[in-house]
């Protein structure tokens, strides 16, 4: 029988844990998409306990908390720190088969050295071991911390009309790159009762007026060079599905070719002018604006050479009742079940047969959706200019994220991708997180990712070689990050 969670925790067999040990352990980590808050990271934010650091903003936890029947107010409420802990000690016990049980503990052991469980027993010593590092040990602070795990770069997530002096006054205060990345989900949700009076906010960052389509082009346009010469090198949008609608009159099923632009630009001009005016579109309008922003930002974003990322999948803020009371990102989003094959592969086409496809990160948050993702992207690898070479990975699937970030679903991304793609170029983990306990997460991805070679290799499925395996699973963990994101 095994130690619970040891230094082996999660690989199976020898080659595994030298593949692990010899290769992955030490790689740095390029986190390229997260919502950690840059302010915090240009003050070098010391926090000042346990549960602030660790419940404070965790939707994954405050979820598990209410199902273990824990009062609203120890969870985004306004009980003591030490009682919020309390009840989140009290129900890690019963969280044995979800991935927050190994999580909590790889946190506890890699940042505090605490290797008991955690349970009601064990709380009060934890509590107190745990903010005594907090309050003492350099390497608790966010520098401390990203320098202890090696984080080469972060990627945040950051609004178009942002200033961005936070990641400005980041660059004195770390060594690790702290980059945007462009998320102009506001820009695209032009059913949203708030659009018009963002549109005033994007025209005030952009220092110009904004009452035409022209002028909206012109503002978005110049927001991306801004970000651009502040190190971005992604954009992040998130969608509910593939958007592809041009205009009334087209034959979608034509392609490119059938599309009438200067009918469908008609269109989303009047359209934008109604949504201007406080008038919201039809939901055909609305997808044919989302459609027609996405195809311009593409070719914009392949024009720099920053990576498109495009999340699907999600169903937000479900529960009313909780909305009303205590707003979005608090634990009440869900999976969605929107088909994506037919419209992804005519937006990609759209944008690729003008040759303006940028590198394309595609996610789902419902794991049917793997394998038309990762056959749809196969169908856009490579450049139409037979004379140009291809990006190496161009189209990727992204890594299993929020409720697929545990074993199963991490297992059954990367298999999907080696079955009908290639494993070895992958991007590798990202935490998609707001919290900065979370960098074992990627400790944990890198050893699900050894385990699944380290078994094909025993198995005589491939070759039992550490160098070819080794340098996959290092290309895996950062290096495939560290070139796909780069100029």
């Amino acid at each position: 029988m095994k130690n619970f969670m040891d230094k082996d925790f999660l690989l199976s067999t020898k080659t595994a844990q030298r593949l692990f040990h010899e290769a992955a352990a030490d790689e740095p980590i390029f986190d390229y998409h997260c919502h950690l808050i840059p302010k915090e990271i240009a003050d070098n934010r010391r926090f000042p306990d346990l549960a602030y650091m660790w419940l404070g903003g965790d939707h994954y936890k405050w979820r598990v908390l209410r199902a273990n029947g824990v009062g609203e107010n120890l969870i985004t409420g306004s009980a003591d720190p030490y009682d919020k802990f309390l009840a989140w000690a009290e129900t890690v016990p019963r969280l044995i088969g979800n991935p927050l049980y190994h999580w909590t503990h790889l946190e506890l052991q890699r940042y505090f050295n605490i290797t008991d469980p955690l349970n009601k027993q064990s709380a009060p010593a934890i509590w107190k071991a745990a903010n005594e590092q907090l309050e003492k040990d350099p390497s608790l602070s966010v520098s401390g911390i990203f320098k202890k795990f090696k984080v080469y770069a972060v990627g945040t997530t950051d609004d178009p009309a942002d200033n961005l002096e936070w990641h400005r006054k980041a660059a004195g205060q770390t060594e690790t790159k702290v980059l945007p990345s462009f998320r102009p989900d506001r820009i695209l949700n032009i059913d949203k009762p708030d659009f018009a009076d963002y549109i005033s906010k994007l025209a005030a960052a952009a220092d110009r007026n904004i009452s035409t389509l022209e002028d909206l082009l012109a503002a978005v346009r110049s927001r991306i060079d801004f970000f651009d010469r502040l190190g971005c090198r992604a954009s992040d949008h998130a969608l509910e599905f593939p958007p592809c609608l041009t205009a009334s009159g087209d034959n979608a099923d034509a392609g490119p070719g059938g599309i009438n632009y200067s009918l469908w630009e008609k269109e989303v001009r009047e359209n934008f002018a109604a949504a201007l005016a406080g008038k919201i579109p039809d939901s055909r309008g609305v997808e044919s604006w989302k459609t027609y922003l996405l195809n311009f930002l593409g070719a914009e974003y392949a024009a720099r050479g920053w990576v498109m990322q495009l999340h699907f999948a999600a169903i937000r803020s479900v529960n009313s009742a909780a909305f009303r009371k205590i707003g979005p990102d608090t634990g009440y989003d869900a999976v969605h079940d929107h088909p994506v094959s037919a419209k992804l592969a005519r937006f990609l086409d759209l944008l690729n047969s003008e040759g303006k496809l940028p590198k394309t990160i595609l996610y789902s948050l419902n794991i049917k959706d793997f394998y038309t993702l990762g056959t749809i992207m196969g169908c856009f690898q490579g450049e139409a200019d037979s004379a140009k070479p291809g990006v190496p990975g161009k189209m990727q699937l992204g890594s299993g994220w929020w409720f697929l970030d545990h074993i199963d679903g991490m297992e059954a991304q990367m298999k999907i991708l080696g079955n009908v793609g290639l494993l070895s170029r992958f991007v590798g983990m990202l935490t998609d997180s707001r919290s900065f306990l979370s960098y074992p997460r990627h400790e944990y991805f890198r050893r699900i990712l050894c385990n699944i070679l380290g078994n094909w290799a025993e198995n005589g499925e491939i070759p039992n070689d550490i160098e070819l395996l080794g340098g996959m699973v290092k290309d895996i963990s950062f290096r495939n990050a560290e070139r796909y994101f780069g100029k």
